[in-house]
Order: C-alpha cells, then sequence, then structure tokens
C-alpha cells in the first residue's frame, strides 16, 4: 500500500465546559504572537465575522511559540495561531512538550523574509561585487562566498536568529542557505529569538541576520540595522505560513464549533484579501493589544511594498500576503509532508511509513471539507506534487513527490550529515 494512502486520525477524550459571554456566545479562547500572519485571526474577532457565527474569540497575546505550544496543551486555549509546522512536530511526538495537535484552517501564505545586518550585507557587497538588485539566490551565493573568507581568518561565524525550532522560519532559512551552498549546521550558528525581539537583537550585534513574520523585517530595513535579501515568495511561494491549532480531542467532541469558527474565518479570510479593506485592518494590528507597529510600517507590508534598507532600495512583492486567494486556507496533507521532509532533512525526524502517516494526520481537510463544503475546496488531490507549476517552484529547481520522500530529501547537496538524535526545541 503507498504510504500516502491513509491518513490517521487522533480523537477521544472529554468534552470540555462549554464558556458563554453574557450574550451567550461560546468563548474561544485564542492565543496568538504579534505578526501580520495572525490577521484572519484578529480580524474574525474585531470586525465581527466569529459573533455572526454565535462564536466570541479572547484573544490573548503571547511572548513565544513554545508558550503557545504548552497552554494549548494544558487547556489554557481552545485554539490557537501556529508555526505551519508545529502540529506536524506535536503529532511526531518531538519537542520538549509534545501533545498531539491538529489543524483545519490555515491562516494564508506569505510574510516572512530573511533580512541580515547592514554590517554583513556591506561587506557580502563589497567582498563580492553584489548588485543592489541582486536576486534571493545571489544573495545567498554572495553570503557563501562572505563566509567562506571569514573562515579563512579565522572569524567567528555568522550568528543567525530563527523563530522556533519547528518553524517555517527555520526551514526556508536552511533551504535559502543551503542553496547558496552554505551548510546551516557548519557554517553558521542558527539560535532562537522571539519575533518581536529581533531586530533589537540585530541593532546590539547578538545575532547577524534573521527570518521572522512581518512586521519585524520591515522595521529592522527602517532603523537602518538591517537588509531585506530574500522573502518567502521567493524560496517556495505557495508555502504553508501560520496555521489555527487545537488538540484533537477539543475538534472531536466540538464539531459544531469548529465548522463555526471555521466559516467565520473563511469570512475573515477574503475580508483581509481585498485592498480596500487593508487601511481598517492596519490600524486594528497596530493596537498595542495585538502587534504595536507602525500603522503605516504594516500598511506598507500589507500592500507587498518594501523598504529593503535605509538607502532608498525599494522592492514590491505582488501577493506578499495571501490571506485567502488560491485556496490558502486549505490544509493541504502534502505541505504537512513536505514540512517532514525538512525535518528529516536537517536531522530532527527520521524517515518512517508511520512517521510520513502521524506527519500527514496533522492536516485535516476533512474538517475544512464539512465546514465549507467541497465547492470551496480545490479539486486537485489533498496529496500532490509540489512546485512543479509554473509561477509556484522552488528556488533551487528541486520538486517535490511525496510519494518518493526518501529519494527526495537524498537530493539535496547539502542535508544534516548528523544522525537523527532527538527532536529538541533548541536551534
Amino acid at each position: 500500500m503507498d504510504m500516502m494512502t491513509k491518513i490517521a486520525d487522533v480523537s477521544g477524550g472529554l468534552p470540555l465546559p462549554a464558556r458563554l459571554n453574557s450574550e451567550g456566545a461560546k468563548v474561544l479562547r485564542a492565543g496568538f504572537i504579534p505578526l501580520v500572519d495572525a490577521s484572519v485571526l484578529i480580524a474574525a474577532a474585531e470586525f465581527g465575522f466569529t459573533r455572526k457565527e454565535g462564536l466570541t474569540l479572547d484573544l490573548v497575546k503571547d511572548v513565544s511559540w513554545a508558550n503557545v505550544r504548552d497552554r494549548l496543551a494544558f487547556g489554557q486555549y481552545d485554539i490557537a495561531h501556529m508555526l505551519s509546522p508545529m502540529p506536524i512536530a506535536s503529532m511526531l511526538g518531538l519537542g520538549s512538550n509534545p501533545s498531539p495537535t491538529i489543524t483545519p484552517f490555515s491562516l494564508g501564505r506569505g510574510g516572512n523574509a530573511i533580512t541580515l545586518s547592514t554590517r554583513l550585507f556591506e561587506r557580502m557587497r563589497d567582498g563580492t561585487g553584489l548588485s543592489e538588485t541582486a536576486s534571493a539566490l545571489d544573495n545567498a551565493h554572495a553570503l557563501a562566498k562572505t563566509i567562506a573568507a571569514m573562515k579563512a581568518r579565522g572569524e567567528p561565524l555568522p550568528t543567525l536568529g530563527v523563530t522556533y525550532p519547528f518553524s517555517s522560519h527555520n526551514y526556508e532559512f536552511r533551504y535559502w542557505l543551503a542553496a547558496g551552498g552554505i551548510d546551516p549546521d557548519r557554517d553558521v550558528k542558527l539560535v532562537v529569538v522571539p519575533p518581536p525581539l529581533t531586530s533589537d537583537a540585530l541593532e546590539a550585534g547578538a545575532i547577524d541576520g534573521f527570518c521572522v513574520g512581518a512586521p519585524w523585517n520591515m522595521v529592522a530595513s527602517e532603523r537602518g540595522v538591517g537588509r531585506i535579501v530574500a522573502a518567502k515568495q521567493d524560496i517556495w511561494p505557495s508555502a504553508p505560513e501560520k496555521v489555527i491549532g487545537m488538540r484533537p480531542d477539543w475538534a472531536e467532541s466540538h464539531p459544531e464549533t469548529v465548522s463555526r469558527l471555521i466559516v467565520a474565518l473563511d469570512a475573515a479570510a477574503r475580508w483581509c484579501d481585498l485592498a480596500e479593506n487593508h487601511d481598517a485592518l492596519a490600524a486594528a494590528l497596530a493596537d498595542p493589544r495585538y502587534i504595536a507597529a507602525p500603522v503605516d510600517i504594516i500598511r506598507r507590508v500589507l500592500a507587498g511594498e518594501f523598504s529593503l534598507d535605509a538607502r532608498g532600495n525599494r522592492r514590491v512583492i505582488a501577493d506578499y500576503f495571501k490571506f485567502h486567494s488560491g485556496f490558502a486556507n486549505y490544509p493541504r496533507p502534502s505541505h504537512a509532508l513536505w514540512i517532514y521532509s525538512q525535518m528529516i532533512r536537517w536531522g530532527q525526524a527520521e524517515t518512517s511509513l508511520n512517521h510520513a502517516r502521524a506527519a500527514a494526520s496533522a492536516y485535516r481537510p476533512d474538517l475544512y471539507r464539512a465546514a465549507l463544503g467541497d465547492e470551496n475546496a480545490p479539486e486537485d488531490a489533498d496529496i500532490r506534487i509540489e512546485g512543479g507549476d509554473e509561477g509556484d517552484r522552488f528556488m533551487d529547481g528541486h520538486v517535490f513527490d511525496p510519494t518518493a520522500l526518501p529519494d527526495y530529501v537524498a537530493g539535496f547537496a547539502v542535508r544534516s550529515a548528523l544522525p537523527f538524535a532527538c527532536g529538541s526545541d533548541e536551534a
């Protein structure tokens, strides 16, 4: 039997008591991190989409992804804004506190970028003749040459920040580095830095670069401390970003609430995609209760209008955020399997049929379809070849076939030389 034939369900447990507000609406406590990719969740609460479905979102701003993970696991949150790999890691038993987690809804695509310190970028430019308009891949090659020169002089290797080891940021940063010929485990030092602290850490010289979600890349560039060298769209446009995470026993016990939540989030995502709503969305996101960043930066980020640095270099990235279009909310199991392939590539997970099934089971298109109907779901297979379509290529030309996952991982020239040891929460 093909290892992608079955997607396992994880269910069971006892229902939690319902919490109602003064108007009788079901209250869902939701943890989130202050990032623009929480827009759909915040808009659903702020602009009446959940209220229309008889729900109230009690949004709690958290300080780290590990906190979000733990508070969901311990029942302090009903649902959570999560990194797309977090449910997969949980189903594989990875990390310091793995607890089964699923997602029936993605919060969209896009939003990440890679920023290097102005010091490091100037050295790349001076040492390699790098153009101000260089591509993401050209930037990676220039960094590789710069690191080789640093090694030859016996200098310390660059320290680069990611937000969490089981994160799109970690895998995208590693993918970009490796595409340029840089070994992320030997040629640089990766550390964990919470998103709101990345710009400060860069300015203080504690790190030399980072991969993080908006608006923190442009905060660094506008402060004159960073240069944006790659965006998520440069690495793989369809890469899932953030998702709504929930415990499978909670979802099993509250099927109507899950469906109503998905309907509300779908409506909010459609609203967030419309440019005419971006002024209102940016104003809401800038509120201290949410992102607490300058509204003008958030507004430009929503439009994909980037200040790459403080020297006046600009870039416009079409569809930098896709909150709904192109089935951006669909929890596609082949996306989960690609994330699993990167966990294998970098020594976080072992290759096995059972692990592949567990990874795919974290993404639940059945719950999405039950809420929104097949007419609002893509017509192609849930498990499909990724990166083979024009406009959706991986930056290094690789194509991901989930049915040949071990061969895909083995096909990379740069991958972990270390045997699988543990699912550490350390970078």
